[in-house]
């Protein structure tokens, strides 16, 4: 017999419409969830806690830092065997990913959640609950980091994003594709993570701020993130990492003050590489001193580099983890 605690965090899957028509809340606990399942798998048995029940919209980086604190504390009793995390879409594979880097343990911790609320008649609830609790019983996830199983597809935490706003298939690992699925209750695996990066950090800096480029951008926000004090800029530039006119100029200013600035592409797959010149091209942001984030997507370079900071990392040690997340060599495929 298996066993995995269900760690219940509010969102879609826990939501249901306060009135016909009227809005959808989370509010449902854990155990309430569990007797949504039309049957338990066999062979697992299943411990509930409930942690902040809110939508996931509303999540901050304190919040999630406690809740993979907890993952990890769960984890480190030798009779569980794996967590599931229920959680709201919007910012799933965000929490996922601080899991991911947080989290000591190398048991499954399983992430899932539900696009229709707990309410609707075709809710996909209780079949991603059922499906996350078989993943967090396998010993094949084990030393993959988390993971979201969503829809019966199970996606590593570092690639996966949220594709649609709606579909009940919202979850995808662009360029790279799932890891596996689940098919009638067995638990299929067709490729292993790269190599799992681990920032121990005791606390999350919330002080990096995310910045989307578009055509004829202007800097000025850098001027607000330098006068406020912020201790780390993410852009999400164009192509291998580029951005528009003055750019270079005002990045140059900021990281000579200490500010780490990390330049993601706003591209759905590919990575970063300082290749044109002039104003603000890649080459110019290099040497205005920007760290490049290779093909980690913007959200997720802003989490690391927030964990990054939160552990006292410096410069050097910041460039490092980003090009150690990088160089990490593929699993063996399986």
């Amino acid at each position: 017999m298996k066993t995995v605690t269900l760690i219940a965090t509010g969102g879609t899957i826990a939501s249901t419409a306060d009135s016909a028509g009227g809005p959808v809340n989370a509010g449902l606990a854990g155990e309430r969830l569990l007797d949504t399942l039309h049957a338990r798998p066999e062979g697992i048995a299943v411990q509930v806690e409930d942690f902040d029940a809110v939508g996931s919209y509303a999540l901050d980086l304190e919040t999630v830092h406690r809740l993979c604190a907890r993952i990890d504390a769960v984890l480190a009793d030798d009779a569980v065997d794996g967590v599931v995390v229920t959680h709201g879409t919007d910012t799933m594979e965000e929490s996922a990913f601080l899991a991911d880097l947080l989290v000591a343990s190398d048991k499954p911790v399983v992430f899932t959640g539900a696009q229709r609320h707990a309410g609707a008649p075709d809710t996909d609830g209780p079949r991603n609950i059922a499906d996350a609790l078989r993943c967090a019983a396998s010993g094949g996830l084990r030393g993959q980091g988390a993971v979201i199983l969503f829809e019966g597809d199970i996606h590593a935490a570092r690639e996966v994003t949220k594709a649609h706003t709606s579909r009940v298939d919202t979850f995808r690992s662009n360029g790279l594709g799932k890891l596996g699925e689940v098919d009638d209750g067995q638990v299929y695996l067709y490729r292993r993570t790269a190599a799992r990066q681990s920032v121990p950090a005791p606390r999350l800096d919330p002080g990096v701020e995310l910045l989307l480029l578009g055509l004829g951008s202007t800097p000025d926000y850098l001027d607000y993130c330098e006068a406020s004090g912020k201790t780390g800029v993410v852009l999400a530039a164009f192509g291998r990492g580029n951005a528009p006119r003055g750019f270079a100029e005002r990045i140059a200013r900021l990281t000579a003050s200490g500010v780490s600035v990390v330049v993601a592409s706003r591209c759905a797959e590919g990575r970063t590489l300082p290749v044109y010149g002039k104003d603000s091209g890649g080459r110019t942001l290099e040497d205005a001193g920007v760290i490049f984030a290779g093909s980690l997507s913007p959200i997720k370079a802003r989490l690391l580099l927030s964990a990054l900071l939160g552990a006292g990392a410096g410069d050097r040690e910041i460039r490092a983890a980003f090009a150690d997340a990088e160089r990490s060599p593929p699993g063996t495929a399986i």
